[in-house]
């Protein structure tokens, strides 16, 4: 190991560099490491630790997680292990002189044997670092005189996303940009100080008042980053040159739509205002305001572009909202329409800057970005507006600002650079309202499926009047279903007593007014017509002639539209459970493949409370929450978001990466009911308690079949497993995974921490796919399931987690994960045997009287 690191130390004055010398470490680890490097050319070194030293390839650009991206990666020479946290700067004139950022690290899994990868030039490994995820391959290239020249690439899987290299722009250790490790400053606070939070009229004149620190009246406050950071901010602001042009317009940046903010402190939230997307241009005493697609509207926002036009500084390029505001002083898209109609005031928030004086800032991190336009705009009057914004926090602003009838959050990863388009990097949450409405005909789709849109409508009293139209939220299964229902409901003239508008009656085919559907949408226009619907489902339990428009309170319809008559439409109240929990929207359709109900699901979970405690109390979980059923967007949350109330809990847990996140918890069915109540419908649980967290005290191996591989096969692998750790002395018991497969779970006496425990499974389930490679597979690799069955032992490390029992399943048919005795396990037709629309069944099961799996202590492996 001394030779490998040979050529490390000839190339290098240790009296001059700081980097670490050479010495081999303990062959024993599985490390792996990426370090950003501005030598004579920027580029990543690629590490991985084998036989107590890292391999080491300088890759071009940066990683790139897009499959279609192949990356020179040279081969150099091996590194010591120290210089895996090695970030600073080498000496100018030493080799590799320049600065080295540690841009990641986490731990790597060899698909085969790398030593023998190395010697024929493939390496397929899997990474779970903190930014590279998921499968990767390196292959070498035909030798070009003295370099190695290899091929880095991602393999297709759930973590295949786009340009890594161009999106995370700070250390993984100290938060620090390359300018900042450059300039020696310490690491980058982590946190946000509160700042002046203007209240605006309708002028837009503003009056500042101070958030003391620990204010927890206003959940929306909005707060900026320490004035400056890494800026060196303080310098007198540059006055602008005469000589300057405005920049050319850039295609924005876009939002991707989510259901709920994202969690964790690597997210910036802002206010999402409903107005006009525009990118100011200053330049020369001048300024040009570009719509989102690149229309000079300079006129129509004339009194923004020039307020801008005299901002201190040569040049920039400022990414903004135009928004009017609405009696009630909030931002009001109809208001603008009607500003710009009229000559009424207009107002600029300012929230990104893509260049200043000259400069491209846009490849700085968001954080930075934000921080010069902050200064930028320090001290400027009205119309222009700093957006502030919250570092973590997102749901609790979420449901600050829809509760006071704004649009919705707008959440931005703090560390990463502008990219035009959607990137993934900038998510959008909108405050939704839903109700029923009444199918009164269809559109004919181009497309060739069944339908382009449904006609909407309502009851006024008698009449039977026109709301829109909506064309999304239709999977292929309700396509087909609701065509057949269309058609037998068909209908020669119109039912709506009104003349619709042209568009409406544009390839129009007309039904009879029977079906109700209920919509999501973000709010009625001024002619009583839906803005942004989204199809949730149909509803068989109210009659159509009972469904109006419902007011919020202190609402009133628009003028020419009288309101109803009819008696409103009776809602469920919330419902309180027997914890004291109380359900809001009890009604709603959480799997519309069986008409469940939020309520319903919330039954079921009370009535498996007591079964589900012992393994769910005071275990850090992770939640798969679907706040608009199933069938829409869900998510996965391990980290509180400051949203749950005290009932759910929350423990810091250090990661990976040396930072510490509040993970949740619950200690009983109070807390369980409670997230059920934010949407959540599966449960996941790491394999240790809170109490001891880095010892596990269960051990779960998963076995998850490829679709050609029958379930009277998969039960039959159960048994060899079961079989197999109990020659190792460990006592075990089967699952029912509620999807396809079958969990066999071990419990352990928690002394051997995490390292030892998933090596101990890692072997195990290679030792099966040894005793038998035809009909089980340990690596994650799709490719090589086909017609076996993988053995997922990689539930059992840090900070993964397995579905616990009872848990329901966010698939049709609401499965649920229910443990068996292996004599049961031989005579069940299927995973998915139990599901939560039969919760008797399920508390049955769990009633049952059967012998406990003991607790032994992990084997020697």
């Amino acid at each position: 190991m001394s030779d490998s690191l040979a050529t490390y130390n000839a190339k290098r004055d240790f009296k001059k560099t700081r980097e670490p010398a050479g010495e081999a470490g303990r062959a024993t680890g599985n490390s792996f490491m990426v370090q950003k490097h501005a030598a004579t050319r920027l580029h990543w070194d690629f590490r991985l630790e084998l036989d107590g030293v890292l391999l080491s390839w300088a890759v071009t650009r940066g990683p790139s997680t897009n499959p279609e991206d192949k990356r020179l990666a040279v081969r150099t020479e091996d590194h010591p292990l120290s210089y895996a946290t090695f970030e600073g700067t080498i000496p100018a004139g030493e080799y590799g002189g320049g600065t080295v950022m540690l841009w990641d690290r986490g731990t790597w899994e060899p698909q085969d044997d790398p030593r023998v990868g190395l010697k024929k030039g493939k390496l397929h490994f899997t990474l779970h670092g903190e930014r590279m995820k998921g499968e990767w391959v390196l292959v070498r290239l035909k030798p070009e005189g003295k370099r190695e020249n290899w091929l880095m690439r991602k393999v297709e899987d759930e973590f295949a996303t786009g340009d890594l290299g161009a999106e995370h722009m700070t250390s993984v250790e100290s938060a620090r940009t390359m300018e900042a490790i450059t300039n020696g400053e310490k690491s980058a606070a982590k946190g946000a100080t509160p700042t002046p939070t203007p209240s605006l009229n309708r002028e837009g004149s503003s009056k500042t008042k101070r958030v003391p620190a620990n204010e927890e009246s206003n959940p929306a406050k909005r707060v900026r980053l320490p004035e400056g950071e890494g800026l060196g901010v303080g310098t007198p602001k540059p006055r602008a040159k005469d000589s300057a042009k405005p920049p050319a317009f850039q295609d924005p940046q876009l939002a991707t739509l989510v259901d709920t903010p994202p969690t964790g402190n690597d997210w910036l939230h802002e206010t999402k205002y409903d107005g006009y997307r525009a990118l100011v241009a200053v330049g020369g005493g001048k300024c040009i305001a570009y719509t989102r697609s690149g229309l000079d509207w300079t006129t129509k926002f004339r009194v923004v572009a020039d307020a801008a036009a005299k901002l201190p500084c040569s040049t920039a390029l400022i990414d903004c909202e135009i928004v009017a505001l609405d009696n009630a002083g909030k931002p009001s898209f109809g208001a603008l329409q009607n500003a710009l109609k009229d000559g009424g005031p207009i107002l600029a928030f300012a929230f990104d800057l893509l260049e200043l004086d000259g400069t491209d800032v846009a490849a700085l991190p968001l954080v930075e970005r934000k921080a010069r336009l902050a200064h930028l705009l320090e001290g400027i009057d009205p119309p222009l507006h700093y957006s502030e914004h919250v570092r973590g926090g997102g749901e609790k602003l979420f449901a600050a600002l829809c509760a006071g009838g704004y649009e919705g959050v707008i959440s931005k990863k703090a560390d990463v650079r502008y990219r035009a388009g959607r990137a993934g990097t900038w998510l959008k949450s909108k405050c939704l309202h839903r109700q029923e409405f009444v199918i009164g005909g269809w559109s004919t789709s181009e497309k060739g499926r069944g339908f382009a849109s449904l006609l909407l409508g309502i009851y006024e009293g008698e009449k039977f009047v026109y709301a829109g139209r909506v064309g999304t939220g239709f999977d292929d299964k309700t396509l087909e279903d609701l065509t057949a229902k269309l058609a037998a409901l068909k209908a020669d003239k119109p039912a709506y007593a009104d003349k619709l508008p042209a568009l409406a009656r544009r390839g129009a085919n007309w039904v009879r007014p029977e079906l109700v559907a209920e919509v999501a949408f973000t709010e009625f226009t001024g002619d009583g017509h839906l803005r942004h619907p989204s199809f949730l489902g149909l509803r068989a339990d109210k009659p159509a002639r009972e469904v109006v428009r419902e007011l919020t309170q202190g609402e009133t319809v628009p003028e020419g539209k009288p309101a109803a008559k009819a008696k409103a439409a009776p809602k469920l109240a919330p419902a309180s459970t027997g914890s004291g929990v109380v359900i809001s929207s009890p009604d709603r359709i959480v799997f519309p493949e069986l008409g469940m109900t939020k309520g319903a699901l919330a039954a079921y979970y009370e009535t498996v409370s007591a079964a589900m405690m012992p393994d769910l109390a005071r275990r850090a979980i992770s939640l798969v929450r679907c706040p608009q059923g199933r069938a829409k967007q869900c998510f996965f949350q391990k980290h509180d978001s400051g949203m749950f109330p005290d009932s759910v809990h929350s423990v810091e847990i250090a990661e990976s990466g040396g930072k510490t996140e509040p993970y949740l918890y619950v200690e009983d069915s109070a807390g369980l009911l409670a997230c059920v109540q934010m949407g959540t419908i599966e449960f996941h649980g790491w394999g240790s308690r809170v109490d001891d967290i880095e010892r596990p005290d269960r051990l779960v191996i998963d076995l998850d079949p490829d679709e050609a591989v029958s379930f009277e096969a998969v039960k039959l692998a159960a048994e060899l497993v079961r079989d197999r750790l109990k020659s190792r002395g460990l006592d075990s018991a089967p699952m029912l995974s509620g999807g396809k497969g079958v969990h066999v779970v071990a419990p352990l006496v928690p002394r051997a921490e995490w390292p030892e425990v998933k090596a101990w499974c890692k072997a195990f389930a290679e030792s099966l796919e040894a005793e038998a490679p035809d009909a089980f597979v340990a690596v994650m690799s799709k490719a090589k399931r086909k017609g076996r069955i993988f053995v997922d032992y990689l539930r059992n490390q840090r900070g993964a987690t397995a579905v616990l029992p009872y848990s329901v399943r966010a698939r049709a048919g609401a499965g649920v994960a229910v443990p068996v005795t292996w004599a049961e396990l031989r005579e069940v037709k299927a995973a998915n045997l139990f599901s939560a629309a039969d919760p008797a069944a399920v508390l049955a099961q769990a009633a049952r009287k059967r012998e406990p799996a003991k607790a032994r202590p992990l084997p020697k492996a």
